[in-house]
């Protein structure tokens, strides 16, 4: 097993758009699986500090869909610029990752 085709992808979207963008990326199957929670952040934006709470979307999908998975939340979301990060997976459990491939395309 090629465990580096496996990514976890972070997104940070507003919480009216999260549920929305995760039942999109698990519908295309774009990922297997979309875990969702709530954070507060602060971050620089236009010179200026913001603070507010987000919802941060825990992606699980395969490398090679990462493009894909990235126009399409280009595509739903609202920020100008939205945090879409994808970090490779080195190690885990085998079974998972043979279901993690067959539920996405």
């Amino acid at each position: 097993m090629d465990l580096p085709e496996y990514i976890v992808v972070f997104c940070m979207a507003p919480a009216e758009e999260a549920e929305m963008i995760a039942k999109a990326l698990i519908d295309a199957r774009l990922a297997a699986c979309v875990n969702t929670t709530g954070v507060q952040s602060r971050y620089w934006w236009k010179g200026a500090v913001t603070s507010k709470p987000e919802q941060l979307l825990i992606i699980k999908t395969q490398r090679r869909l990462l493009d894909t998975l990235i126009s399409r939340i280009e595509e739903l979301h609202s920020y100008e610029v939205p945090e879409i990060i994808a970090i490779p997976i080195i190690g885990g459990n085998a079974p998972y990752f043979d279901w993690l491939r067959e539920e996405t395309t």
